[in-house]
């Protein structure tokens, strides 16, 4: 099999480690105009890897936007609510994507055992996630920076 078919055959399958919880049905557009509070409920096998997650930091959420309906070519271009002009869906936020991936950097206000309090929620209630990370503004302020003290 060449190369070429050997990408155009790929899949990637992924498994949430956790879900959002919020009483909102309406949630913001983008995570950067919002103040609602919800959770992040971690999976029991993942909650070690909470472990260094404190009150007051940011971190970055990748989740699934799973009440996405199918992307088809039309939604290259999409004209967003604020804007009078269409513009490339890899230049918006839109959650009508190829891959229904979406990012949020949110506030950790509290964390308790798998579950993480946060601010700036803009997911739904259910809303997969699928990993968690650090949020960095540069590299002295990356967790594995070399020039990180111990």
């Amino acid at each position: 099999m060449k190369e070429d078919e050997e990408e155009q055959d790929m899949h990637i399958t992924m498994e949430p480690i956790g879900f959002v919880h919020t009483d909102l049905k309406e949630v913001p557009r983008h995570w950067s105009v919002s103040d609602v509070m919800g959770k992040l409920v971690v999976d029991e096998k993942y909650i070690k890897g909470l472990k260094d997650i404190k009150s007051g930091q940011r971190i970055v959420v990748i989740f699934c936007f799973h009440k996405n309906q199918n992307f088809t070519p039309q939604f290259l271009s999409q004209r967003p609510s604020h804007r009078k002009e269409e513009l490339g869906v890899f230049s918006i936020c839109s959650p009508k994507r190829p891959n229904p991936i979406g990012m949020s950097v949110l506030e950790v206000v509290r964390i308790n055992a798998g579950v993480i309090d946060v601010k700036g929620l803009d997911m739904l209630d259910g809303t997969p996630i699928l990993d968690i990370k650090p949020f960095i503004e540069d590299k002295h302020s990356c967790p594995s920076y070399k020039g990180q003290e111990s």
